[in-house]
């Protein structure tokens, strides 16, 4: 983990979430939606360059259950993401004084974002960047999910995890693995959140991702209410912020970049 000595806390009432800020400068926040196994300071230094890279500041948090925010109860509810977009993220942007937003979610986060964008958004959303995103399930994507929980409980990706969540690790891997690989599961899908989009999107896909197709995609493209920009990755996985990292940064701050002058 980082020095924790620049942390900023949200106050959601019933609890807290650590929350860090890069960067300086008017106009929209950057705010970041971290991954199912993510967290403030996996992002490592990718909120700082592209805040620098735009010249906007930077909302970097780590939801409830993750990081050093404070721990949620387990199983998750299997519409944990709707639910995060629907009512956590509000509440986190408005304890945070965000006003003016743009929006840069990478997996469950770029899922979060979208279900915020097509539900209730503030009046000062400005854009999406989703990384990775999913609308639905894939049987592809289950079974990278159902090989994590063989790396976690007899691998070593607890211990690598460990870094980033503390005591929050099994919080942060059951409360997302056994979601995701309920029975349940299965019939997930936040496709109806897309026509209520509004903003410009960029969805930013490696054509190596274990955990989603081109098919999510195309999903967003045809049935979002917004034009949407894709740039698709070769020799890229799920992360393209770290697998793809200059390029990524490129597409996005150059995306965020044209929003700011249109």
């Amino acid at each position: 983990m980082q020095d924790a000595a620049d942390l900023e806390w949200l106050d959601l009432g019933d609890h807290r979430l650590e929350a860090r800020w890069y960067g300086a400068g008017d106009g929209p926040v950057l705010v970041f939606l971290h991954e199912g196994l993510g967290c403030l300071d996996h992002w490592r230094d990718f909120p700082a360059a592209l805040a620098q890279a735009t010249g906007l500041r930077a909302l970097v948090y780590s939801r409830r259950g993750y990081g050093r925010s404070d721990a949620c109860e387990l199983p998750r509810p299997l519409d944990y993401m709707q639910r995060e977009g629907e009512r956590e993220l509000p509440r986190a942007l408005s304890a945070a004084g965000v006003n003016e937003a743009l929006l840069v979610g990478h997996s469950d986060g770029a899922s979060i974002a979208i279900v915020y964008a097509g539900s209730a958004p503030l009046p000062g959303l400005r854009g999406l960047v989703l990384e990775a995103p999913h609308v639905f399930t894939e049987p592809s994507g289950l079974e990278a999910i159902a090989r994590a929980r063989e790396v976690y409980d007899h691998g070593d990706l607890r211990r690598r995890l460990l870094r980033y969540h503390g005591d929050n690790v099994d919080c942060a891997f059951r409360g997302w693995n056994e979601a995701w690989l309920d029975p349940g599961f299965k019939a997930w899908n936040i496709e109806s959140y897309l026509p209520g989009i509004r903003v410009p999107v960029l969805v930013v896909q490696g054509l190596d991702d274990p955990y989603g197709t081109l098919k999510q995609v195309d999903a967003i493209a045809h049935q979002s209410g917004t034009p949407v920009a894709a740039e698709l990755l070769p020799e890229c996985g799920h992360s393209p912020h770290r697998d793809q990292r200059d390029e990524t940064l490129a597409v996005m701050s150059g995306f965020i970049r044209g929003l700011l002058e249109g």
